[in-house]
């Protein structure tokens, strides 16, 4: 397998490659929690699911590069296990018996942890807090997705495996620092991830690559294990960052998020605020805002139309619509999250206490106002990138909106504010433009508000004004054509 390390091939020979080849493709396309439901009422086993999943990244990876690393034996073992704990009545969780990958920057006993750079590709030897959680709710890891190194770029390609595409079209990118996870979910390798995002790290992958991201609010969900430094070296990222699903299916962001968050009795700084279930009735009556762009930044046309084809759709519906954003200076607020993403991750950061409690001190004002600005609205409509996938390229290097050059890093302007000011927000398919690339929109929302703003995206999808999830076309109704099956 192209740019993947595992302990055993997926070969010809291995018991997956007798099953039924629509048997494969059921399998590997359900959502986790349909899949973990047929497996609890044993319609389908957790060695078929494992196997479907393994058939269909040897199928797809070659060509996506997205999932980098494999432990296919342990996850046969516990599969076995899985379906012999069913055999005598014990389903361990809600997600009993269901495969997935996880990001390469969390921690999972056995499996090779590199996050893109030699300098810390290791064995991990213990499960960090996600990996802890998703197993101890039944499911089965079989192995990382790939990312940029350091996990900070736009893109996911780095010198150890090489670079991810994007299921809708190869010559084109799946996003970064998530590309490999969001590739892998959109493809079917996986049903769905948990990722990270300091910069936009799970809202441009989902964009770029049709599926649904869910960025919860900074310090929801304990970063344990999660780009673990060298013994003795502190802990330097507290702010800004924070760890989410990535998924094909609206509920399953909501299952996810509920078996990662909250405390864990070393990451010190989550605190025991509950998951608050808060449906969203109908849409009639809902307060949202939109923006089809902010101050400074660039947005092409075709994602500027799409926020405000789905604000008016959502107005048609008896929603409360108004274009509005809180008055802020935009430029300075993202000069304030570069200065802070420089003084976190440097390894000799030149800034003093007395610059970081200042900037903590405009952090803290920038979140106030969001507060105050939702105190009207229940979310928030915008673009979550600049443009829709790009052409493979080098970092750094000016792209094209709408005919004209454009800067690299001018992807941040519509995500940095959410990392500045901790706030969820939720990136949601939205249709393709002109070029058949997936669309997406961006909801945002006030913080700990999670489950609202997943009620407020199914209300949107409930009057069509969000389409919900389309695999990329050449998966759509193509078989999974392997050595010897296939038609």
């Amino acid at each position: 397998m192209q740019g993947a390390r595992h302990d055993d091939d997926i070969g010809p020979g291995g018991y997956y490659m007798a099953m039924n080849l629509a048997h494969q493709r059921e399998v590997s396309a359900p959502p986790a929690k349909d899949l973990a439901r047929r497996i609890a009422r044993r319609e389908l086993s957790a060695v078929e699911a494992l196997e479907g999943h393994l058939a269909r990244i040897e199928r797809w990876n070659p060509e996506l590069n997205a999932v980098v690393s494999l432990d296919i034996e342990a996850a046969r073992r516990q599969a076995a296990a899985a379906d012999s704990a069913l055999a005598r009545g014990e389903i361990r969780g809600p997600l009993h018996g269901v495969p997935l990958t996880l990001k390469d920057g969390h921690d999972v006993a056995g499996l090779r942890t590199t996050l893109g750079s030699e300098r810390f590709d290791r064995m991990a030897d213990e499960d960090g807090a996600v990996a802890a959680r998703l197993r101890a709710a039944g499911a089965i890891i079989i192995g990382h997705t790939n990312v940029a190194p350091l996990l900070a770029d736009y893109q996911s390609a780095n010198a150890i495996f090489g670079r991810t595409s994007n299921p809708w079209n190869l010559e084109r990118t799946a996003g970064g620092s998530s590309g490999g996870a969001a590739a892998a979910v959109a493809a079917g390798l996986t049903p769905l991830e948990i990722v990270s995002d300091l910069g936009g790290s799970i809202r441009l992958p989902a964009h770029f690559c049709g599926v649904y991201g869910l960025k919860p609010t900074e310090r929801r969900v304990p970063m344990t294990g999660f780009f673990r430094l060298p013994p003795g070296v502190p802990r330097t990222v507290r702010i800004l960052s924070c760890l989410g699903p990535l998924a094909r299916d609206l509920d399953d962001l909501a299952l996810a998020l509920s078996i990662v968050a909250g405390p864990d009795g070393v990451d010190t700084e989550v605190p025991p605020v509950p998951l608050v279930d808060a449906p969203v009735e109908n849409i009639a009556g809902l307060r949202i805002a939109y923006a089809p762009t902010v101050a400074g930044a660039i947005v092409a046309s075709a994602l500027k139309a799409r926020v405000e084809h789905v604000a008016s759709l959502a107005a048609s519906a008896g929603a409360q619509v108004e274009e509005r954003l809180p008055a802020c200076d935009w430029e300075d607020a993202n000069t304030l999250f570069g200065e802070l993403v420089s003084a976190i991750t440097s390894e000799r950061s030149e800034k003093d206490l007395a610059w970081y409690l200042a900037a903590l001190d405009r952090r803290d004002r920038l979140a106030v106002m969001w507060d105050r600005f939702f105190g009207g609205f229940d979310a928030l409509l915008m673009p979550p990138a600049m443009t829709t996938a790009f052409p493979h390229c080098e970092p750094g290097a000016p792209l094209t909106v709408d005919g004209k050059r454009a800067p690299y890093f001018g992807q941040g302007a519509l995500l940095a504010m959410g990392n500045l000011t901790g706030l969820p927000a939720v990136v949601a398919p939205a249709g393709e433009d002109d070029e058949g690339m997936p669309v997406g929109v961006q909801i945002v929302g006030p913080r700990w508000s999670e489950m609202r703003l997943l009620g407020v995206c199914r209300a949107l999808e409930s009057v069509q004004a969000l389409p919900g999830f389309r695999p990329p076309p050449d998966l759509r109704e193509a078989p999974i054509k392997t050595m010897g099956i296939g038609n």
